[in-house]
């Protein structure tokens, strides 16, 4: 999950939202991939740090089938990582901070807990949240700083 913070603090710096992932075969302890938010810069709605590793993971495996893998990541997936997660079969995702508004594990449409879904991962909530969540309220407070300065101008 450091790593995965190490990829947020990245984002944050190009002025992404701050979410890092990180995908990793326990049973060897290699990193396959990673991934940190990028839709701005990559002018890719999609391009989400899940997302984001799960592209390069499956390019890098020659499989889009990421069975028996770990995905860690900074913040609680939102609905479309979670179909994405689904359909890649991860075995195991970990996130940081949870997230009451747009995340889909815990909250929201607990996509892995609904009929549809075909594939659901083993999930941990709560890791090193502190860190991340500090990481993206540091990062709001300065948008919304940012905002208002312009706007008093």
């Amino acid at each position: 999950m450091h790593m995965a913070l190490a990829l947020a603090q990245a984002a944050a710096d190009a002025g992404e939202t701050p979410v890092g992932c990180v995908i990793v075969d326990e049973s060897t302890g290699n990193v396959i991939s990673e991934g940190m938010n990028g839709p701005i810069g990559a002018h890719d709605p999609t391009a989400h740090a899940e997302i984001v590793a799960m592209r390069a993971a499956a390019e890098k495996l020659g499989n889009y089938r990421l069975t028996g893998l770990t995905l860690y990541v900074t913040l609680e997936p939102c609905a479309m990582c979670a179909g994405a997660i689904s359909h890649a079969r991860i075995g195991r995702v970990v996130w940081g901070a949870d997230d009451a508004k747009g995340g889909a594990v815990i909250h929201g449409p607990r996509f892995f807990e609904q009929p549809t879904c075909h594939w659901r991962p083993k999930v941990e909530g709560g890791i090193l949240a502190g860190e991340g969540g500090d990481l993206l309220r540091a990062f709001f407070r300065a948008r919304r700083k940012g905002t208002a300065a312009q706007t008093a101008r």
